[in-house]
Order: structure tokens, then C-alpha cells, then sequence
């Protein structure tokens, strides 16, 4: 048996049995396994991620036809409230009212938006902490702390 081969076989029966190993060999094994799991984790939350922007895809391709369909309900609905209308008045007087009716929803809907929109805080942990990174390095604040003594 060749020296190598032997040295190789004595390696392999020490990483069997850990308390024949030395330390540079049980580091060795160490590092190789944890580098194997993270490779593996990698690449396990590679395909659970491409999974999730699959079904996502799919998802927003329904909300779209969903969006699809009820702009169509609603074009078709204010066609029948116009015809119906033209039957007790006059055709333009008929499409204006339905207009107007149109532009009422769409008046109420922007002033119920603006005020929502006016009490949203955009990240309200995260800017109370940003403002907090200049005081600490001012003051050489303990970190651990976000700056505060």
C-alpha cells in the first residue's frame, strides 16, 4: 500500500471517529460542512423564490383580468344607464348626466385618497432611527442603544 493511500485511509478513520482527528482536520470538516449547507440553503431559497414569483405571476395575471372584468362591467353599465336615460330624454342630455354621474365618483374617490395619503408615514422606525445616527456620532452614543445614554 502506497503512503498516500494510507494517509488518506487513516484521514477517513479519523473523520469517522472525531477523537482520533486533530484539529486542523476537525476545522477542515468543519468548514467543509458549513460551506455545504450554506451552498445548499442557497440554493434551496433560490427555488423556493422563483416558486413564489411564479404563483405572484400568476396572481397578478388574475387581479388583472379580475380589474379587466369589472372595467368592462362598469363601461357596460353606464352604456345602459345612457340608453336607458335617452329613452325620457334627449341623447347628449342623457350621456352628460351618466358623465357627471362619473365624475362625482371619481371627485369623491381622489378626496378620500389625498386625506389617506396625508396620514401615511413613510417608515416611521426607520427615519426616527436616521435621525437619531447623527446625534450618536456627536455624542459617541453607545450603539447598542441607537444613541441614547
Amino acid at each position: 500500500m502506497s503512503a498516500a493511500a494510507g494517509g488518506a485511509r487513516a484521514a477517513q478513520e479519523r473523520e469517522r471517529d472525531p477523537g482520533q482527528a486533530s484539529i486542523g482536520e476537525l476545522l477542515t470538516a468543519i468548514t467543509r460542512d458549513t460551506s455545504t449547507l450554506v451552498r445548499q440553503e442557497i440554493q434551496l431559497a433560490k427555488a423556493e423564490a422563483r416558486a413564489e414569483v411564479r404563483s405572484a405571476v400568476k396572481v397578478a395575471g388574475m387581479f388583472g383580468g379580475a380589474a379587466l372584468g369589472g372595467f368592462m362591467v362598469l363601461l357596460f353599465l353606464s352604456y345602459a344607464m345612457w340608453w336607458g336615460l335617452s329613452n325620457v330624454i334627449d341623447q347628449g342630455w342623457s350621456a352628460l348626466i351618466v358623465a357627471a354621474v362619473w365624475a362625482v365618483i371619481a371627485a369623491v374617490l381622489i378626496t378620500m385618497a389625498r386625506q389617506r395619503m396625508r396620514g401615511l408615514k413613510a417608515l416611521p422606525q426607520t427615519s426616527g432611527s436616521v435621525r437619531r445616527i447623527p446625534d450618536a456620532v456627536k455624542s459617541g452614543g453607545d450603539h447598542r442603544t441607537g444613541g441614547h445614554q
